[in-house]
């Protein structure tokens, strides 16, 4: 690609600031526009990033002829709606994780993105990351031997001062922990679980867990263990995932194999200014060896390029989410959901 892709961003929160800034550090995008519910917010949003083209509905973002991609920044709860409109209007999307609050929108959306032939990726920022790249080649590689278990936390307390209406813990809002960040975890153990048996990603064959369901109704804190299938031969691969809105924990994951393991630290928000990660590999019988990676460029500057770089397939390739992939996680949030009995008002 040589011309720059013009990005439009729908929604004006802390994510859509963290993905201008992105846009403005890639090598392939620029943001033309910028859509708010309110034109007061869309210039104040379009002043600090010099956006030229402010508009205060959300239609009228996507009506916008100098827009090709679109970025959905909104909460979770209205992605099927923007997703599908954006879809119609010819652009192409990037939308915010999750993409949408059950497997059952993911594929209205996927069918939108399909019949209106746009590109289409969930925004896992980690994914786009190289280290996940290294972590998976090191895993395919055999030095760790047979994956045996996979422990994966995203976790935070937020907001301090308990507030019931907030985006985290309103239950008409879809909050909690399993969609807001738990879609993280599943969404690595099944990239995992993938590259130990030599596929893109694999899908858990059992699902238990227990959770605190707080006084919205939300989870506030859950954990669940999940099993996949192994190499022919060897047992199965077990998972530990871990998240909550309401508990700090320690966010990494870790892969136990037969020969040795490997962690990854800083697993979800590596390189937000750019600089480099790091990876630990324990393999038996020799010293733990640290390993670093250059990401060359901040994380969603990396995921951006992502997009530019795969529009001609309308999807990106693993490690990137694609449809399937992505299909695949929402059904195992819906399954996680379903086993600590949350279920939100409008469902």
């Amino acid at each position: 690609m040589t011309a720059k892709l013009h990005w439009g961003i729908l929604g004006t929160g802390t994510i859509a600031k963290t993905f201008a800034a992105g846009v403005a550090a890639s090598t392939s995008g620029v943001v033309v526009a910028v859509g708010s519910r309110d034109r007061v917010t869309a210039d104040a949003f379009g002043d600090a990033f010099g956006v030229r083209n402010r508009h205060g509905s959300y239609e009228s973002l996507l009506a916008d002829p100098d827009v090709q991609a679109v970025y959905i920044a909104t909460p979770h709860t209205s992605h099927k709606r923007w997703a599908i409109a954006a879809a119609e209007a010819k652009k192409h999307i990037l939308c915010e994780k999750p993409i949408g609050v059950s497997a059952a929108e993911a594929e209205a959306i996927i069918a939108a993105a399909r019949k209106h032939d746009v590109f289409l990726m969930e925004a896992f920022m980690y994914r786009c990351h190289p280290q996940i790249a290294k972590a998976l080649k090191i895993i395919r590689s055999g030095l760790m031997g047979a994956v045996r278990v996979i422990q994966a936390t995203f976790s935070f307390h937020w907001p301090i001062d308990y507030d019931a209406r907030s985006r985290l813990l309103a239950n008409e809002l879809a909050g909690g922990g399993i969609l807001d960040v738990g879609c993280y975890p599943t969404s690595i153990c099944r990239l995992i679980a993938g590259a130990a048996v030599a596929k893109p990603f694999a899908e858990p064959s059992e699902l238990v867990a227990t959770g605190y369901l707080g006084r919205t109704g939300v989870d506030e804190w859950t954990v669940a263990s999940a099993k996949f299938p192994g190499l022919p031969g060897e047992p199965d691969i077990l998972a530990q995932l871990s998240t909550g809105v309401q508990c700090d924990q320690e966010n990494v994951v870790r892969i136990y194999g037969s020969q040795g393991w490997l962690l990854i630290p800083d697993p979800w928000i590596p390189s937000r200014d750019g600089a480099s990660s790091r990876l630990v590999l324990n393999v038996r019988g020799r010293p733990a060896q640290e390993i670093v990676v250059d990401p060359g460029l901040t994380l969603y500057a990396l995921e951006a390029d992502t997009v530019a770089a795969n529009l001609h397939l309308r999807q990106a390739p693993s490690p990137a989410m694609s449809w399937d992939d992505t299909l695949g996680n929402m059904r195992m949030l819906d399954r996680w959901r379903a086993a600590i009995g949350l279920k939100y008002a409008f469902e």
